[in-house]
């Protein structure tokens, strides 16, 4: 039986599938795939905490992705999953490695994974700056927000930062992906830690993942652009699997559906119970 709410969406049956969404996001990121992924996995996408639906941060919580990714091992106890294929976006896609890590992930396929920089070269700062700003222009222009998206072409210079081709976008998922943003109660907090360009905002050890991983970089992502967040977890993760999103963008659910439905089914499946097969440490 589907569980739909803000906080959740969970429904088929198979192989676990989580979904992870990326910074100001919630679980409805994911909608242009869920129809095809239901039909073939059970499908778990939260809106991770501090989020618009998500639960609320608790006091202390530390703002980077161990401490994500603590309160993520929480919610799959709480949802009786001891180990998943994960599917992460953007900061979802670090949270998938991150669990990879702990050993509670079968496969990841991390779409465009943050946290790939290293401190000291600006990118946490330069990340601060870019959401700062399109919190601004949202917040600016929320009023207008329904006459704004009603055109194709204006819908895809709107969401030209994240997406190659944000006139393929509805405009009323137009709208719920702008009030989400705005609805994110930890993106001042998480704005000025990027700010501070701290050494734990930075994943590593990430020889210590096992699972099949597959790193997916969108072709033309403008957020953390491949030639300067890929290189070290193609270098880091044991048997890391890389390719190229084309004609995507940073979000590329919504630029190119099918490809990415692709893209993660045909690795699911070939990793699938029966099929898996463990990743050692690289030699070499």
């Amino acid at each position: 039986m589907a569980e739909i709410s803000p906080a959740l969406y969970r429904a088929g049956s198979g192989e676990p599938l989580l979904l992870l969404h990326g910074f100001t996001g919630a679980w409805h990121h994911w909608r242009p795939l869920l129809a095809e992924l239901v039909a073939r996995y059970e499908v778990v996408a939260p809106t991770l905490g501090g989020h618009d639906g998500g639960k609320a941060l608790p006091a202390g919580t530390p703002l980077n992705f161990a401490g994500s990714t603590d309160l993520l091992e929480d919610h799959l106890d709480e949802l009786g999953l001891d180990t998943v294929h994960v599917v992460g976006n953007s900061m979802g896609g670090a949270l998938a490695l991150e669990l990879a890590k702990r050993g509670r992930a079968r496969s990841v396929v991390a779409l465009a994974p943050a946290g790939g920089w290293t401190p000291g070269d600006g990118e946490a700062p330069r990340l601060a700056r870019f959401f700062a700003r399109q919190l601004r222009l949202t917040r600016a222009t929320a009023s207008r927000m329904a006459t704004i998206v009603r055109r194709p072409g204006v819908r895809r210079l709107a969401l030209r930062d994240i997406m190659r081709h944000g006139e393929l976008v509805a405009p009323w998922d137009a709208i719920q992906l702008a009030q989400s943003s705005l609805r994110c109660t930890v993106s001042k907090d998480v704005i000025d830690t990027l700010a501070s360009d701290r050494d734990d905002l930075v994943l590593r050890e990430l020889e210590r993942i096992a699972c099949p991983v597959r790193l997916a970089s969108p072709q033309f992502d403008r957020v953390l652009p491949a030639e300067r967040h890929a290189a070290r977890f193609r270098r880091e993760i044991p048997g890391v699997e890389p390719l190229v999103l084309a004609g995507c963008g940073h979000v590329p659910m919504w630029d190119d559906a099918h490809l990415v439905t692709r893209t993660i089914t045909e690795f699911v499946d070939r990793h699938a119970a029966g099929n898996a097969t463990a990743v050692g440490p690289a030699s070499g």
